[in-house]
């Protein structure tokens, strides 16, 4: 779905949300108020301006909007890969990105992540995957890394790769397989902008993508593991 058509789902009572270099930021007006907005569009990959134009907005909100929820709109093919991003840090400035929504959160903004096109590495993992829950369109695309990636990595065959993500959603790319895993919450149908108003104000507790994974058996250790940790 292109952005403008989406914003403008999302945000039928109208928006202020600018368009920057495939950067989004600004706010929309929805039946419970005003809510943040900031993302990417066009498949942006990003890098160490993307990290911090993201994490400025971010700490913004925070200072002039206390406790207003934030809505991430993703679409990103993941971190820039280019010697200026590595040699400057890129992994640092994705910690910081990161550290900023963390801030927003423990000062009471609700973190609503929206999947629209394109979820990919590193730029969905410190920013879209922060959220306090994840939902996502019905076409958009959610990976980590490709089987054929992950083989060179793991120095692991290709066909053994594939082998397992037949039973196993931790080595399968799809939004069926994040559902699974809890990492995604729901496929957002038309209108929107109900779908929205629907989890904003939504009280947020301790992180339940474990517990979500384990009740629809697609990651069956992580919440019985913590929650004997937990237990003592």
């Amino acid at each position: 779905m292109k952005i403008e058509n989406l914003l403008n789902e999302l945000f039928p009572m109208g928006h202020a949300v600018k368009n920057v270099q495939n950067i989004l930021t600004g706010f929309g007006s929805t039946g419970k108020g005003k809510i943040a907005v900031l993302g990417t569009t066009d498949h942006l990959a990003i890098g160490v301006e993307t990290a911090l134009t993201l994490a400025d907005f971010v700490l913004m909100v925070i200072k002039n909007s206390p406790g207003q929820p934030i809505l991430m709109l993703v679409d990103t093919q993941g971190q820039r890969l280019s010697k200026k991003d590595e040699l400057l840090g890129i992994n640092g400035y994705l910690a910081h990105l990161a550290k900023c929504l963390q801030l927003a959160r423990q000062r009471g903004h609700q973190l609503i992540t929206l999947i629209y096109s394109e979820a990919v590495s590193g730029g969905f993992l410190a920013f879209g995957m922060m959220a306090d829950e994840i939902h996502t369109l019905a076409e958009a695309r959610v990976r980590v890394m490709n089987l054929p990636a992950m083989a060179r990595i793991t120095k692991l065959p290709l066909e053994q790769l594939q082998e397992l993500s037949v039973t196993s959603p931790s080595f399968a790319p799809g939004i069926e397989n994040f559902i699974k895993l809890g990492g995604v919450q729901t496929v957002w149908q038309a209108p929107l902008a109900e779908q929205l108003v629907k989890v904003i104000g939504l009280e947020v507790g301790d992180d339940h993508r474990r517990h979500s994974g384990f009740m629809r058996e697609g990651r069956k250790l992580a919440y019985p593991i913590a929650q004997r940790v937990k237990e003592g």
